[in-house]
């Protein structure tokens, strides 16, 4: 079928986009996200299964419907189990111990600056970009108390930190886990974006902390304690990662698989720890021992996210499926994939593009467009940084920016971030420079 110039190629397009204007108003609609790409999802599949009906294509429609299921149920259950981890260490207290170990220390506003973005960058390629952005935000409110030029500054470093950190691990976005997971970059090869990230994370952080100053005493620090089982759940959490990396580079298998054995691991853990709990000794302050249960902090994942996730997967391989999605890969991407200075620019544009829309459907899109033969690892190692890294050109590109600005709301805005933007600009550019001379490309 060609439905490129069809009304029902038109149609789904529309459909698309008026979805995704739902999506990048969600602040003022209040609307969740997943709600608009649900619906536009099912609607534009409905309408091509028509079309297939229609011409006795209903089998390739099937085909490729159930191969986009599949990538999405695949990244679905490793997110899921991702989250379900981060959520029992939340539970546990570890989070809170670590803001409460860094109020501690008293430090200056700029030290603070300093401590809270390199925690955050070399955290976000373990526990991902979003849980860590909010656990240092945290900090910096407490710390920052209604300083909002300091929590302000204090934040933007923070979701450049995060994205950096997030962009050199397939277990720092989503982004990097959807390369990983179609087999464009092996684990190994992400470290390749260590230099760029860090280049992108050092050149705005520096800037900006000359224009810290001050710092506050006697912050409100209560004592946290870490609740019973918090330690072995962190040491699960690595193992869990290890067999997700082994069951992938040894054995040959989707690190799902390994992924979904390391929460068997988490569930056998928790039925110990609920069978050894004792009501009589809990004591009603916090860090006390509580009953634990993998199911509740299964129960509280960011199921919106999760189900944004599926609508945006579906849509766009619908639209790939009635050929926009190749009509756009024809227009910016050069046809050989030698001329790789072409590729790269247009690599760097997709990356700002991602800041405006959101990085999940620019990466699909590029995975939806090309193979290991169309682009090269160098290039694939290059739009997974500029995706990763370019959502922080705007508070709005990127989960952490987001989540940060429900957080700190009236202290870090959208405005309170784009003051900063040709900083973070600067740092986007040097960062793809570093790695295009790290290829021997330029």
């Amino acid at each position: 079928m060609e439905l490129i110039l069809h009304p029902v190629g038109y149609i789904s397009l529309f459909v698309f986009i008026l979805a995704y204007a739902f999506v990048m108003t969600e602040e003022v609609t209040h609307l969740r996200k997943s709600k608009p790409v649900l619906f536009a999802a099912g609607f534009i599949w409905a309408m091509i299964a028509w079309m297939g009906s229609k011409y006795d294509d209903s089998h390739h429609v099937e085909e490729a419907i159930m191969h986009a299921f599949s990538e999405f149920s695949q990244l679905m259950l490793f997110l899921l189990v991702a989250m379900t981890f981060i959520n029992s260490m939340t539970e546990r207290n570890v989070f809170n111990k670590l803001r409460s170990r860094l109020l501690a220390q008293d430090y200056s506003y700029r030290t603070l600056f300093w401590v809270t973005g390199v925690i955050t960058f070399f955290l976000s390629p373990i526990a991902d970009n979003l849980t860590t952005a909010l656990v240092m935000c945290a900090v910096v409110m407490a710390v920052g108390g209604k300083n909002k030029n300091f929590v302000s500054i204090g934040c933007v470093n923070i979701v450049v930190a995060a994205n950096a950190g997030g962009a050199f691990s397939p277990f720092g976005d989503i982004t990097t886990l959807m390369v990983w997971q179609a087999d464009r970059v092996e684990f190994v090869q992400f470290f390749w974006l260590f230099l760029p990230s860090v280049v992108n994370y050092i050149i705005p952080a520096f800037i900006m902390s000359l224009f810290i100053d001050g710092s506050s005493k006697d912050v409100a620090n209560p004592p946290v304690q870490l609740k019973r089982g918090a330690k072995t759940i962190v040491l699960l959490f690595l193992v869990t990662i290890f067999l997700a990396v082994t069951f992938e580079n040894f054995l040959h298998i989707p690190p799902v698989f390994g992924m979904m054995t390391g929460l068997s691991l988490l569930q056998l853990f928790g039925y110990y720890l609920k069978t050894t709990y004792k009501s009589s000794t809990v004591i009603s302050r916090e860090g006390d021992d509580q009953p634990f249960g993998v199911f509740k902090q299964i129960a509280q994942a960011e199921w919106d996210t999760l189900l944004f996730f599926y609508g945006v997967i579906m849509c766009v391989s619908g639209l790939s499926y009635i050929g926009y999605l190749g009509l756009l890969s024809d227009t910016i991407y050069p046809s050989d994939p030698n001329q790789l200075i072409g590729f790269s620019i247009a690599n760097s544009l997709m990356g700002i593009l991602s800041a405006l829309i959101d990085n999940i459907p620019v990466m699909f899109s590029i995975l939806q467009m090309h193979n290991n033969e169309t682009m090269v690892l160098s290039q694939w190692l290059l739009i997974t940084l500029t995706t990763g890294v370019g959502g922080s050109l705007l508070s709005i590109g990127s989960a952490p920016g987001v989540a940060l600005m429900g957080q700190a709301r009236g202290m870090y805005t959208f405005y309170s971030h784009l003051k900063w933007a040709p900083v973070i600009f600067i740092g986007y550019v040097a960062s793809i420079l570093v790695h295009l001379l790290i290829w021997n490309i330029i």
